[in-house]
């Protein structure tokens, strides 16, 4: 009954600890999510007019009416009129406020989506963000319409893919099932022996079925789901200690298998804030010399100078300036401020609130008074630029935008870009700086700024130079990545900036080694067919005449140069290519991806098809960033780390606070830590199990067994205390370059369970043998030993004899409950110590863990359970042995015991040192028996290595066929928030 019972309480155990863990979970989601689902909002209805409602009353079609102050968005709405500044971190994990304007009119009857094109997210504002500032229009009223409630907007998308992720086809999880049915069928087979034995002897069939159902209780461990269970929890406090969130347990032992880490650029490899290194401007069709900043702080007033003041997104919140740092370092180099209170601007017969900007304090006596910014066409990662529509304080209106330089020169006028434009680019990008292109143009009077289109805004532009921005690496980017190279993790640059930017700053990160060349892949799908063509080429050595005077010691000063050994290269592609690519040259593609380092241009749904691309090719893939245009990848990769100051959002598994890279290799070893706890917790809840079992079908063969405190002590006492406190050992502070196993199945593993279930079957049968070999044995009199060393032979006459179901001990009224025997406290003494032994076998310390005897409590546990056991073993309490079912046994055979146990000991740590965790050995097998890896991108290796045409170098590959398909869709995750190539409108 005893026994019973505790099974019951370490089920209810392991279903608690399961439940709890997803109760946190959902606790912390529900957190993430319920601010927004129950707020007051203005509703304008047809016919009930203006009204407050709860926001789960709000359906889509309804017209919201936002006011001034703070508030939570309820749903997804697009705004009809007015301006917003919104937060979106809680879905991003971007800080940064984002600019929504309204929907622009039009006059053709196409969907707003396909009128608006990749810019249509500009106007939407997003369930669960934060508005914290409204601009109102002529009649001083923000309006949105609602679009999508619950569920169906873009957070209820996110939050969905949390409760219900992505399977992740990882082996542990699958071989754990099969881990189970094995012990099930192990359990069968114990069954048809226990039936067979007891049913031979003549046992009653009740007697026989409850014997039967014991093998099952004892082969299929009961503590083991809530072992696993605490594993996680303790690595996720770990985490959390450490600044780093989860939001998806199941994906701390994937992080153990992490291969390949795509990298953001901007502000995840490089310094958030970017600092103004200077502006080169241009006239005529020629670039001026350059202004550098602060030398030449002084700029004279110009177009150039009014683009820096009036093309950006800033705002000024709580009274300092907020937004994208690039613009606020731009901004502040001009000395201007944004005169926040300067309410409504007359334009023509309407009214609009509009920003002003006017000369600081130390700014240079300018011509104006002011410029008022009047329409913004807001930053799109797609499109590549921003605009604004400003005008003077009695001047004309005028257009200013910036953008990537390749995209700005496009639209402007050919007579105005300066024929050296790409060298010069060139010359810049290629030292590391981050290059922004100026244009404008003026507009004509008489038509409204919120009526032209973004297409008649920006097109006929005047080039007026590049703004040439600092973007330094972060302190700890080169370490980190240095760590992980030398771990044998892959690193990988995603970033949509310039390519020459990216592949320069890859360089001097260490992702690129100087003596390594860098091959530019460049596809192109020829224009109004289904042709394309891919080509190979070096990418160009700067080879551009010294431009002013660059400090040669700084980092970003470094010259690139490109070694010719062969075998060393690294791919880079830009977004347009790589689409071009995956369409139309897909047998290429995984070819590519085996050596493709830099990815520069690349949009937000390029990003997650292009780790989706990795993941077929086996890698286990990590995805670290940390803004809005990650936030698919992030969601896709086997582990999305996201750097931003929120405890926990929605757009990743895994949330830094530090906005530091220095999380990925941490998250690294918990991962492997977690990883090879789980291992060892399998191996020791399956020998235990089979110990136990083993122990139980030796003595059925005598129709004997343990009693319930014998399995109470086993199960409780020592199986239990040590499953919660083996995963207490942290983390290896270094990361080896291999991995640990990713599957139960594998030779090491199983060949280690194997020898150990060996070594304790074979000291339970030479105990089970011996002891009835010994002089003192009695298979009817279980106080021979002890009474005839102490010559008590005449108390004997007190006990009758009555087999195994006789009067035990020297009391009368003692009732033996017929598990007294020798075999059983011989073979339950050498089981119970053989489970300590185990434990400490399996305890794996270096390379992925610490040594086991930093595990203070384990080792405590262990070295208690142990004295408890040997206290047994050599105590002679007849009160105690009569209540653990245990009889006197001499102290010679207590000490054969003993040596017994500690031959098994040393030969199983021998073994598992010299065996199973002989790395060399292991690989020699390998190499001798001609063992290969069955990932993809290994056989893909393998197979190139073998290719002496590869890579091809100077060469064009044509594709005619009009079969190809020509879907534009990318793959990856779909979410409006993030996509920006939005296709199925």
């Amino acid at each position: 009954m005893e026994y019973a019972a505790a099974i019951i309480i370490m089920s209810l155990l392991s279903i608690s600890l399961t439940v709890y863990d997803l109760r946190q979970q959902s606790v912390k989601l529900q957190r993430l999510v319920e601010s927004h689902n129950s707020i007051m909002v203005t509703v304008c209805r047809n016919k009930e007019g203006f009204q407050e409602l709860e926001s789960h009353h709000l359906v889509p079609g309804d017209m919201v009416v936002l006011k001034e102050g703070k508030a939570l968005l309820p749903c997804d709405a697009i705004l009809i009129s007015g301006q917003c500044i919104v937060n979106e971190s809680m879905l991003t994990g971007e800080s940064i406020p984002v600019t929504k304007t309204q929907l622009p009119q039009a006059d053709n009857l196409k969907p707003w989506k396909m009128h608006c094109a990749e810019d249509y997210k500009k106007h939407v504002l997003f369930c669960g963000t934060e508005v914290i500032q409204t601009k109102g229009d002529d009649r001083g009223v923000v309006k949105a319409v609602v679009l999508q409630t619950g569920f169906n907007t873009a957070k209820g998308d996110l939050v969905r893919s949390i409760l219900y992720p992505k399977p992740m086809n990882f082996r542990l999880y699958r071989d754990a099932l099969r881990f189970l049915m094995c012990l099930i069928a192990f359990a069968a087979i114990g069954m048809i022996y226990t039936v067979c034995v007891f049913a031979l002897n003549g046992e009653e069939a009740g007697e026989v079925v409850k014997k039967a159902l014991d093998v099952i209780t004892i082969a299929v461990p009961p503590a083991l789901p809530a072992a696993l269970t605490t594993g996680i929890i303790y690595t996720q406090r770990r985490l959390k200690k450490k600044g780093i969130f989860c939001i998806s347990p199941q994906r701390i032992n994937m992080c153990g298998q992490l291969n390949l880490i795509c990298f953001d650029k901007t502000g995840t490899l490089t310094e958030d804030g970017l600092d103004l290194w200077g502006l080169l401007p241009s006239e005529g069709n020629c670039f001026q010399d350059v202004r550098r900043f602060p030398a030449d702080h002084s700029l004279p007033w110009g177009p150039a100078f009014r683009a820096m003041v009036v093309c950006h997104s800033l705002i000024v919140l709580e009274g300092k300036i907020q937004g994208d740092p690039l613009d606020v370092k731009m901004f502040e180099a001009t000395n201007w401020v944004i005169d926040d209170s300067s309410g409504h601007q007359i334009e023509g017969q309407r009214s609009t609130h509009a920003t002003v900007i006017r000369p600081g304090p130390k700014a240079n006596t300018a011509s104006v008074e002011g410029i008022t910014i009047l329409h913004q066409f807001p930053f799109s990662s797609a499109l590549q630029r921003m605009s604004v529509i400003a005008q003077e304080t009695g001047g004309e209106k005028q257009v200013f935008t910036k953008g990537a330089p390749e995209m700005v020169a496009t639209l402007c006028r050919a007579e105005t870009v300066p024929s050296n434009f790409e060298s010069k680019l060139l010359f810049y990008t290629a030292q590391g700086f981050r290059v922004i292109g100026l244009a404008y143009k003026s507009l004509q009077s008489g038509k409204q700024s919120t009526d032209l289109t973004r297409e008649e805004v920006e097109s006929d532009l005047t080039f007026l130079g590049l703004l040439i921005m600092e973007n330094r690496l972060k302190r700890e980017t080169k370490p980190v990545l240095e760590e992980l190279s030398a771990a044998h993790i892959r690193s990988v640059m995603v970033t949509g900036d310039n390519i020459q930017t990216a592949v320069t700053v890859a360089k001097n990160a260490g992702m690129i080694s100087p003596t390594n060349r860098v091959i530019l892949v460049e596809a192109n799908k020829i224009p109004g067919s289904f042709s394309a063509s891919v080509t190979w080429k070096p990418l160009k050595e700067n080879k551009t005449e010294d431009d002013g005077n660059l400090d040669s010691g700084s980092q970003t000063g470094r010259r690139i140069r490109l070694a010719a050994e062969p075998g060393q290269f690294h791919f880079a592609m830009s977004g347009k290519s790589y689409q071009v690519v995956a369409q139309y040259f897909s047998h290429l593609l995984p070819k590519l991806l085996l050596n493709a380092t830099v990815f520069a241009r690349m949009s937000p749904s390029q990003k997650s098809s292009l780790v989706e691309e990795f993941q077929k090719l086996d890698y286990f893939v990590g995805m670290c960033g940390d803004g809005a245009n990650d936030c698919g990848a992030l969601k896709v990769a086997h582990a999305g780390i996201s750097l931003s100051e929120q405890e926990a959002s929605v757009a990743s598994p895994f949330t830094s606070r530090t906005p530091s890279i220095a999380c990925v290799p941490e998250l690294i070893r918990e991962g492997r830590a977690a990883l090879v706890t789980s291992f060892c917790m399998f191996k020791y809840m399956a020998l235990y199990s089979t110990i136990q079992y083993l122990g139980v079908l030796l003595l059925y063969w005598q129709l004997n067994s343990f009693g319930n405190y014998q399995f109470l002590f086993q199960d409780l006492a020592i199986t239990t205390v040590i499953g919660m406190t083996m995963s207490f050992t942290e983390a290896y502070p270094k990361l080896v370059p291999y991995r640990p196993p990713s599957q139960l199945v594998s030779p090491p593993l199983l060949l280690s369970v194997i020898l150990n279930i060996l070594f304790s079957l074979g000291m339970q049968i030479l105990g089970f043998l011996m002891v009835q070999k010994q002089p003192w044995y009695s298979k009817t009199d279980i106080h021979s030993a002890c009474l005839s060393v102490n010559n008590h032979v005449e108390n004997s006459s007190s006990a009758s004899s009555l087999g195994l179901h006789g009067v035990g001990g020297g009391d009368p009224t003692e009732v033996d409950n017929g598990y007294k025997s020798y075999e059983n406290t011989t073979v339950w003494l050498l089981s119970t110590i053989n489970c300590l032994i185990i434990a400490l076998v399996f305890s794996k310390g270096k390379p992925f863990r610490q040594p086991i005897y930093t595990n203070y409590v384990f080792i405590l546990v262990l070295v208690g359970q142990l004295g408890v056991c040997l206290f047994l073993v050599f105590a002679d309490i007849d009160d105690l042995y009569s209540k653990m079912d245990l009889v006197c046994t001499p102290t010679t055979w207590r000490i054969s015991m003993v040596m017994m146990l500690a031959v098994t000991l040393a030969v199983s740590f021998l073994v598992e040192e010299a065996i199973i965790e002989n790395r060399a050995l292991w690989l020699w097998l390998k190499k001798t028996f001609q063992y290969h890896s069955k990932s993809h991108y290994k056989r893909l290796q393998r197979v190139l290595e073998q290719d002496s045409a590869w890579p091809p170098l100077n060469e064009t590959f044509s594709l005619d066929a009009v079969t190809v398909s020509v879907e534009e869709d990318m793959g990856g995750h779909s979410n409006p928030t993030f996509d920006s190539n939005e296709d199925a409108l």
